[in-house]
């Protein structure tokens, strides 16, 4: 339903002028989120806190008004563009307090717009530790890593935002307010409905308060890089390090495509001839219990044909190890100005099954697909690479996307480790869900939007 002037009076009067906002300059910059797709809303609000909300559900679902919730728009799936016009529901302005940190539970409470990386440094303080750490940490919010189910380069040894959430509360399509989940480490009452609304990519309710488990921070840290012939030998090496018991905190691989493109850009000294690299991180409270693990790691990398294996002696050589890795996306430019660039994630054992299908695919299609990602966890970062293209050649590249997405569901894998589904990949889903878990999904949608008025069309519901 369009809205119309008693609407945007409904709303002016509820948040104030400043927080009811439909001029075309704030519509224009709500219009995006990190894709290159637009969509304009036809007004933006800024709640100040849950009861804002919770009138502003009410009268949307009321008058069939579509609601797009929305953090800081860093998403790479277009989940928080209003792709049906209506309201974006911007939720960082204000709702971005840290309201308690429980030293004794090992707790921490706070509001969906808080920033992820604000919250890392700020429990820090008190000697606790929040692992889950996207590569947007610096702006992404803790409310949309909820919805996305975000991970990040820790995964592989501390798991994701799914591993942490001990507590939600959230306004549901309708206006009323619920609580899933406790503070207990044990809860086996009821329905996991926290469970559900993870990665639910806001099409089920707004949450409003978040509840996260904490560790115990780490005393020390080192990092690693290795160096292989193949990318094979590569993964082989990390399969085999995790089934000796080495946790490492992140292993990170950049293929040769990769490695190519980070050193032409910013001359860092990595080997062009490599098949692949493995930049890692180990922690532990004792410097024995790190030095283990890397003196481990080492044997058992040379043991599968590392050419090289290097532990940074200091933090500046530790961040330089990292800067192949933290800057291999913005690097392939090199290799053309369109990136169609997807997060599949396979079981680890068959990822090179996995890159060698990719290999395939690039040739078929005549285009170049770097590949760079998570070892650790299976998560690989494909990237379809055009230069200057035309409808065409976007084509192509979608074919090549879709055949890649085709080969990760066959071997057993999922559409997307990290950025969800949204809009881009909702095309896809029917490759990854049979009708009947399809028609399941819809269902549970219905159950707690049945007007369908927040964020509808994303996940291909």
């Amino acid at each position: 339903m369009a809205l119309d002037n008693t609407h945007i009076k409904y709303f002016t009067k509820l948040l104030g002028k400043k927080d009811a906002i439909s001029d075309k300059a704030h519509l224009l910059a709500y219009s995006y989120d990190a894709t290159r797709l637009k969509y304009a809303p036809e007004i933006v609000l800024f709640p100040k806190n849950e009861e804002q909300i919770s009138a502003i559900m009410k009268y949307c679902n009321e008058h069939k008004i579509i609601v797009t919730p929305r953090g800081s728009g860093s998403g790479f799936t277009g989940g928080a563009l209003s792709h049906q016009g209506g309201v974006i529901l911007c939720l960082d302005r204000h709702m971005n307090k840290i309201k308690d940190i429980d030293l004794k539970n090992m707790l921490v409470v706070c509001e969906p717009g808080v920033v992820n990386l604000q919250l890392q440094k700020t429990v820090e303080q008190k000697g606790l530790f929040y692992p889950p750490d996207p590569a947007s940490e610096a702006f992404s919010t803790i409310g949309g890593n909820v919805c996305e189910n975000a991970g990040g380069m820790r995964a592989a040894k501390y798991g994701i935002t799914k591993d942490y959430v001990m507590a939600l509360r959230m306004v549901l399509p309708n206006g009323d307010i619920i609580t899933t989940g406790k503070k207990t480490i044990k809860d086996v009452a009821g329905y996991n409905l926290s469970g559900i609304i993870i990665g639910s990519e806001g099409t089920l309710g707004i949450v409003t308060e978040i509840t996260l488990k904490l560790l115990s921070k780490p005393q020390k840290q080192k990092t690693f890089m290795a160096v292989f012939e193949s990318i094979d030998d590569a993964m082989e090496s990390v399969y085999r390090a995790m089934a000796s018991g080495v946790s490492a905190v992140a292993m990170e691989f950049l293929d040769n495509l990769t490695i190519k493109c980070v050193e032409s850009k910013f001359k860092k000294g990595l080997p062009t001839d490599a098949g692949a690299i493995i930049i890692g991180d180990v922690d532990g409270n004792v410097d024995e219990e790190i030095d283990y693990s890397l003196q481990m790691l080492e044997k058992i990398f040379m043991q599968n044909k590392a050419r090289e294996f290097k532990v940074a002696t200091s933090q500046e050589q530790a961040a330089g190890f990292w800067f192949a890795r933290k800057n291999a996306s913005p690097s392939l430019a090199e290799y053309g100005n369109k990136k169609i660039n997807e997060d599949i994630t396979v079981p680890r054992a068959v990822l090179p099954e996995l890159l060698a299908g990719i290999a395939k695919v690039s040739k078929k299609y005549n285009v170049v697909i770097p590949c760079f990602g998570h070892v650790g966890d299976g998560n690989v970062h494909t990237n379809v690479m055009l230069k200057d293209p035309d409808e065409a050649m976007l084509e192509i590249g979608h074919k090549a996307i879709g055949e890649i997405f085709e080969l990760t569901v066959k071997l057993g894998g999922t559409l997307s480790g990290e950025h969800g589904i949204g809009l881009s990949k909702a095309p896809f889903m029917h490759l990854a869900f049979s009708d009947e878990e399809m028609n399941l999904f819809r269902a549970i949608k219905k159950a707690f939007d049945p007007n369908n008025i927040l964020n509808p069309s994303k996940m291909g519901l």
